[in-house]
């Protein structure tokens, strides 16, 4: 098993490689007759896409989406959804001395340790695989949004600041070195009753989700790390009745209480590493000789990936959310607004 698929009854799997002909992505789950928009679905993509601005990869690839399967006059027709792009402005060349020499900060040393070798532009660990993630959560997007479900996302932090972003990202990029950052994603309207109490958390869920992104270092769900900080009485979140619902005053629970979704904001953070690729020399082995070597990394690389982690991350999160509503309608656990036909998706 390759760990491609996530999801249970809302399922994704990525396809594709960074240097291959198409990357993209099957969609499981999704219900018969539903209009979908692919106008939607392009801007989420092109939320992504790299070569739009200073800040980001200069790798020009327009990525138009290409409907395979699954969706006949706009409208889905039951059965997997295939949707992929192609692979434009690959520029293999650029790897060509890396072949024996894996990146420090990459996956390449893991990969050759599994594997036995290093793929060009990282293969799967490429941030190319992230394509079908974003178009597997633009249709989530859009199945949530009928439920009166939300999901935003932005940048919270770059290099440890909160503000001058732009400015922090071109001066690392001027060195020709990388920073990292925090991203922020915030889901309004999650109806509670979604999750699981033991092994099927929903803030397990999302933490699988979002670390299963690559680059993520850290996940954290309302508070988080900081509420090791606080007293009892700071944590805990008073009950309230807000307009004759159960919810709380405060959110320090991030809108999950006991693995379980409580009606308020779903709030999850993110820990985002400097991009691996930097063009300053760095130590490595080659593996032909298995003597030291320097490496300089060439090519088109993001000096700080959190721009466009933030519709990656924003996909996760939709995915898992639709999945979990799915899930809670099947075993009679959660409330439906729409449900009229006993399925799921109705």
């Amino acid at each position: 098993m390759n760990g491609d698929s996530f999801g249970k009854l809302f399922r994704i799997t990525t396809f594709g490689e960074s240097h291959g002909e198409v990357v993209g992505v099957i969609i499981e789950g999704a219900p018969a007759g539903f209009k979908l928009s692919l106008n939607e679905l392009q801007r989420e993509l092109d939320r992504r896409r790299p070569g739009s601005g200073p800040t980001v990869s200069q790798r020009e690839e327009p990525d138009i989406i290409r409907v395979v399967s699954g969706i006949v006059k706009g409208k889905t027709d039951g059965g997997p959804i295939k949707l992929q792009v192609r692979n434009r402005d690959a520029h293999s060349s650029d790897y060509d001395g890396l072949v024996h020499k894996p990146r420090p900060g990459h996956a390449d040393l893991a990969y050759y340790q599994k594997y036995g070798r290093i793929t060009p532009g990282g293969g799967r660990a490429s941030g190319r695989e992230t394509v079908g993630r974003v178009l597997g959560g633009a249709v989530a997007k859009q199945l949530l949004a009928r439920e009166g479900v939300t999901i935003h996302g932005k940048m919270l932090e770059v290099h440890g600041k909160r503000t001058g972003h732009e400015r922090t990202i071109l001066e690392a990029k001027a060195k020709q070195d990388s920073v990292g950052g925090m991203v922020e994603i915030v889901a309004e309207g999650v109806p509670p009753g979604l999750g699981e109490p033991v092994f099927d958390k929903l803030d397990a869920d999302l933490a699988k989700a979002l670390m299963s992104i690559g680059a993520v270092k850290g996940v954290e769900i309302g508070s988080g790390f900081s509420s090791s900080r606080m007293m009892g009485s700071e944590h805990n979140d008073p009950i309230v009745l807000k307009k004759g619902r159960l919810r709380t005053k405060t959110n320090n629970a991030g809108g999950i209480l006991g693995g379980i979704s409580n009606g308020m904001p779903v709030i999850c953070r993110i820990a985002v590493k400097p991009t691996s690729s930097i063009g300053l020399e760095q130590d490595t082995v080659d593996l032909e000789t298995m003597k030291p070597a320097k490496i300089k990394v060439r090519g088109r690389h993001d000096p700080c990936i959190c721009p466009r982690m933030v519709p990656v991350a924003e996909a996760m999160v939709a995915v898992t959310l639709l999945d979990h509503l799915w899930r809670a309608r099947i075993s009679g656990n959660g409330k439906s607004r729409s449900n009229k036909k006993g399925n799921p998706g109705a």
